[in-house]
Parts: C-alpha cells; sequence; structure tokens
C-alpha cells in the first residue's frame, strides 16, 4: 500500500467547540472540507458544556504566535515537512509530511504547544487547553497536499497566525 503525501491535521480549543453548536461540528462521519456538519443541537451543546470542568480556552493573538512558532520548532526538531499550517482562536489546521502516525505528530504539536503557552503566560499545568484528540486524515497525492493547504490559508475566514510552507522560503505570519 502506498504511503500517504502528507496528513491534514486539525484540533480545537478546550471547550470552545461543542458537538450541538452552530453552525456545526465535526464527527468521524462529517469530517471532510467543504461538506456538510453535524446539524446544531442546542440540547446536546448544553449538555456537552455542563460537562466541562475548566472554562474554554480561546487563543488570542499572542497565545496564536506561541502556537504556531511551537508548531514550527517541533516540525523543525522532528524533520517534519510542513505546508500550511493557520492557528485560528478556536483551532489550528497543519498540512504536514513526517515519518509517523498522524495522531503521534498531532500528540506532539499539542503537548509542545501547551508547554511553550504555561512558560509565556505562566498558566496552570493543568489548565485543559486541547480537546482529547482532533482529526487526522490521510492525503495521498501532491493535488490534495496543494487543494488542503489553499483550504488552511485561504478559506478560513480572516487571516490569523499562519504559515505557507508551500514555498521554502516563507516566513510565519502574523
Amino acid at each position: 500500500m502506498a504511503e500517504p503525501v502528507a496528513f491534514f491535521i486539525t484540533f480545537s480549543t478546550y471547550g470552545t467547540w461543542l458537538h450541538g453548536r452552530a453552525p456545526g461540528s465535526v464527527d468521524r462521519g462529517h469530517n471532510v472540507p467543504r461538506t456538510p456538519w453535524l446539524p446544531v443541537d442546542t440540547g446536546l451543546e448544553s449538555a456537552r458544556r455542563q460537562q466541562m470542568r475548566q472554562p474554554e480556552y480561546v487563543l488570542d493573538d499572542a497565545r496564536r504566535q506561541v502556537v504556531l512558532r511551537t508548531i514550527l520548532e517541533v516540525a523543525r526538531h522532528r524533520q517534519w515537512r510542513i505546508w500550511a499550517v493557520h492557528v485560528r482562536t478556536n483551532h489550528v489546521h497543519v498540512v504536514v509530511s513526517a515519518a509517523a502516525r498522524p495522531e503521534k505528530v498531532m500528540i506532539d504539536f499539542k503537548a509542545w504547544a501547551s508547554r511553550r503557552l504555561r512558560e509565556a503566560f505562566n498558566e496552570d499545568a493543568d489548565r485543559d487547553r486541547w480537546t482529547q484528540h482532533g482529526s487526522t486524515r490521510y492525503l495521498w497525492n501532491e493535488s490534495a497536499v496543494g487543494e488542503t493547504s489553499a483550504y488552511v490559508l485561504d478559506e478560513q475566514g480572516e487571516p490569523m497566525a499562519r504559515f505557507d510552507g508551500r514555498n521554502a522560503t516563507s516566513e510565519p505570519e502574523a
């Protein structure tokens, strides 16, 4: 079986993207860009909110910059190729080629970002910053990498903390 060219990894911040929320949320059956999300269900969202142990975690501009720098740092250290990153207020998209399982890549990004956020903002070590898992999709060809990178960089609304790695000379964007 062929190896994937890259992975499309998405993870959200704790408590900000609950199932049932408007305009919708994603589960295993609704995990493809540009396809419908789960329908809005205010009862489900309310139930999920009541189960939260801590307040939601939102990434302001300074925190988004820390997360972006950390993802790039981890990728350089692990010798992973970053195609695109977009850190938003409540989620992170990454397109990355790595000689590791996508779950390991996502775990490393989240763990190191948590460490750097804790250091930079003197946050409590017990603070939940990320949802328990996230989305890991395999990209099987260069065309899928290009299309997904364009989605990550250009189709997320107002640009926030981004990195376009399609060109090897790119620098992170504020």
